[in-house]
């Protein structure tokens, strides 16, 4: 930025008018007490503003001492930003024509030399009837529609060397012009009009309809699939004291795990009439499994709703526990934490060969079922992971390996 310094020729003096005076008091109770001095630049603008456009020495001290701060201070602050004019400025138009890339690359040079011809060669001069000055700044922030000038506080923008000429033709007749776009266009519009999403049914409804319809449609297509895919069977009831019937009991309790058919509430109903027969496959009592304990009995509402377990996909096969009363540490998945570990557990997934294993339609399943699992084992690919753990492999924290590297 080239050094600016205020203009020598100065005014003796400056003073708020009434009306500008109040607005200054309004402005500065805005701020903190302690924080006044906050109100500096738009102090400096109101002066600015007040002063035929452009701002004077006597101004900037007068500011200054109004917000307690020293001359030198705001003096800085009046000279780096270029919005502060510190010199005369045309009294019915300073022009400012954007040059930054956008501009540039669509006309602004042009725009340059309709301010040459008309105005001044140089910048920051007055035109011969001193009605009209120029200079060319930084962006102004109408890119998508430049090349574009600021007049005061005014833009027009979508400029041709012709109608900039018209421009400056009104201000010089005193009349009020039409500000922004000159072509026509709405803000950031397209040039000659919409060029996509004009389909009329795009916002009449209808689009969104349809949508609604597709998922409702690819929703009674899952529980099509997954009734045909896993019918609830039929549990015989138990001979006691008979292994045959034991075993039965065994059979038909793990076939409702796999299909969520027990009592229609899939895990839970599995694992309770597991948990009541209290048998084994060969027929011998024991104690209740793992995953009926008190570390999981919390999660199992969370797991299986109020639906007992019907809804979209089918229930991917489940463990009453871990094999071998070891389970595999699911934490080591991206995204797992203790509370959705106790969860997969509630549902019968112990071990990452299980997950591994999961179908598009059992994938469903979990993510519908469990709470805070919507859309995770795509995102986190955890069908990759778990057949990585699955081998035995285990990431190397001091490197700072991830299952998913």
């Amino acid at each position: 930025m080239a050094v600016r310094r205020l203009h020598p020729d100065q005014p003796a003096t400056f003073a708020f008018t009434p009306e500008n005076q109040a607005w200054v008091e309004a402005t500065i109770k805005k701020y903190p007490e302690g924080k006044q001095a906050s109100a500096v630049i738009p102090l400096l603008m109101r002066a600015q503003e007040q002063h035929a456009g452009w701002l004077p020495e006597p101004a900037i001290r007068k500011v200054a001492d109004r917000l307690g701060m020293a001359y030198i201070r705001v003096y800085e602050i009046a000279t780096f930003y270029t919005q502060f004019q510190l010199q005369p400025v045309g009294r019915k138009a300073h022009v400012q024509v954007c040059g930054t890339t956008p501009c540039m690359l669509r006309g602004a040079e042009a725009l340059k030399d309709v301010c040459r011809a008309r105005i001044h060669h140089d910048q920051h001069h007055l035109s011969e009837d001193g009605n009209f000055s120029w200079e060319e700044v930084e962006c102004a922030g109408a890119c998508a529609n430049a090349p574009m000038v600021q007049i005061f506080a005014d833009t027009y923008e979508d400029l041709t060397p012709e109608s900039l000429a018209k421009v400056l033709d009104g201000y010089a007749a005193g009349k009020v012009l039409k500000t922004g776009s000159q072509i026509g266009r709405k803000a950031s519009a397209p040039v000659g009009g919409a060029t996509t999403l004009k389909d009329p049914s795009l916002y009449d409804g209808s689009v969104v309809g349809s949508w609604r319809q597709r998922f409702a449609d690819l929703d009674a297509a899952a529980k099509a699939s997954a009734q045909a895919a896993s019918p609830a069977p039929a549990a015989p009831p138990p001979v006691a004291g008979s292994p045959a019937g034991s075993q039965s009991a065994v059979v038909a309790t793990n076939g409702a795990l796999a299909t969520g058919a027990v009592g229609g509430g899939g895990v839970t109903a599995g694992v309770a009439a597991m948990a009541a027969a209290n048998l084994m496959s060969d027929g011998k009592a024991v104690s209740p499994p793992p995953s009926i304990g008190a570390s999981t009995a919390a999660a199992k509402a969370s797991v299986v709703g109020a639906s007992g377990g019907a809804g979209p996909g089918v229930q991917p096969p489940a463990l009453t526990g871990p094999r071998d009363g070891k389970c595999d540490d699911l934490k080591l998945l991206w995204g797992v934490a203790e509370k959705l570990e106790t969860k997969l557990n509630a549902a019968g997934i112990w071990h990452f060969d299980q997950i591994a294993k999961w179908t598009p339609l059992e994938r469903l399943w979990i993510e519908t079922h469990i709470e805070g699992m919507s859309g995770r084992i795509d995102r986190d690919r955890w069908m990759e992971q778990s057949a990585k753990l699955a081998t035995g492999w285990r990431p190397d924290a001091a490197h700072g390996e991830r299952p998913k590297g």
